[in-house]
């Protein structure tokens, strides 16, 4: 680091940018997750009921905001090929896609319905992982999604889960896999998932500071060498650089797919990371807190030439 506003090492240098986004008057942005499509516009997904998608053009300009009422929690937002985007509400338990201007396509789960895994039915916490006993079925508190390039859906279902399930891409449950532990197959709060381009799913188990690698029937192949402190989840870019938002730490790393470390920044201070885009020019941008006590909101960290 050589300024308060440049992170990063070698090229993986960035400046900071914290002020990036205009939104509308009078309005706030509590931001639980950062997404973005072909088109380089990026999605903020919020903690507010009114406004819990908003969606700007790189350079912060508001463009649109829709989902009024729709969400309890926001907590991920991915786009898939054809820029739908999924929201996973993790206190209605469901999966849901829209159109990028709002239309509903599906949703993967019923409103309220929690499957067994020992978590009392009145624990909707952040901490509700520490009580799982068992795996269950979807879901219970989702956390993380990804798909594959036949459309299938991989869902990290990690709060009051040990678990990640597969659907086709018509919202049928194919399969799952995973129990509570610390061995391999075994997760602390998966909470996000990636599909690499060998196929490969990458899964942030949070809890435990580490990522999981498998195939996609679920079978373990290895675990990354490098220890993070609660990875939250990821963004790997057509480079196969992944970024990945260390929840735990206020850190954001860059690591190669074998999980080597290319890059890392950030503190304490900026505990509860909890999301990460990278668009085509290869800027980032970031849910964090400024520090203690600060309401997450998404930060824009420029590449540097």
């Amino acid at each position: 680091m050589t300024t308060a506003n440049t992170v990063g090492s070698g090229k993986y240098t960035y400046t900071l940018d914290e002020n990036w986004v205009n939104l509308p008057d009078g309005w706030e942005m509590p931001a639980a997750a950062v997404a973005g499509d072909s088109q380089d516009r990026i999605y903020c997904f919020n903690r507010d009921p009114e406004h819990p998608i908003v969606v700007f053009d790189r350079e912060g300009n508001y463009l649109s905001s829709w989902g009024a009422g729709l969400i309890a929690f926001a907590h991920a937002i991915l786009l898939d090929p054809e820029d739908n985007v999924w929201l996973v509400d993790r206190n209605n338990h469901q999966v849901m896609k829209f159109t990028n201007d709002g239309t509903p396509l599906m949703t993967i789960g019923t409103k309220g319905f929690r499957s067994d895994t020992g978590v009392a039915a009145d624990d909707l916490s952040s901490t509700a992982f520490q009580s799982v006993t068992h795996g269950g079925p979807p879901f219970n508190m989702p956390a993380g999604i990804a798909f594959n390039p036949a459309g299938d859906i991989f869902i990290a279902d990690g709060y009051a889960n040990a678990r990640v399930h597969k659907f086709n891409a018509q919202g049928q449950h194919i399969m799952s896999w995973g129990e509570p532990g610390t061995g391999d197959g075994e997760f602390n709060l998966p909470h996000g998932v990636w599909i690499d381009r060998q196929g490969r799913v990458l899964v942030a188990d949070r809890e435990n500071d580490r990522v999981q690698v498998f195939n996609q029937d679920g079978e373990h192949l290895n675990t990354w060498p490098t220890k993070l402190i609660g990875p939250a989840l990821f963004c790997v870019d057509d480079d196969d650089v992944v970024y990945i938002p260390e929840h735990n730490g206020g850190l954001v790393s860059i690591l190669t797919l074998d999980g080597e470390l290319l890059a890392q920044w950030g503190s304490e201070l900026h505990r509860s990371c909890h999301g990460i885009w990278v668009d085509s020019h290869k800027d980032l941008y970031v849910v964090m807190p400024g520090d203690w006590g600060r309401t997450r909101r998404v930060v824009k960290f420029h590449r540097n030439s």
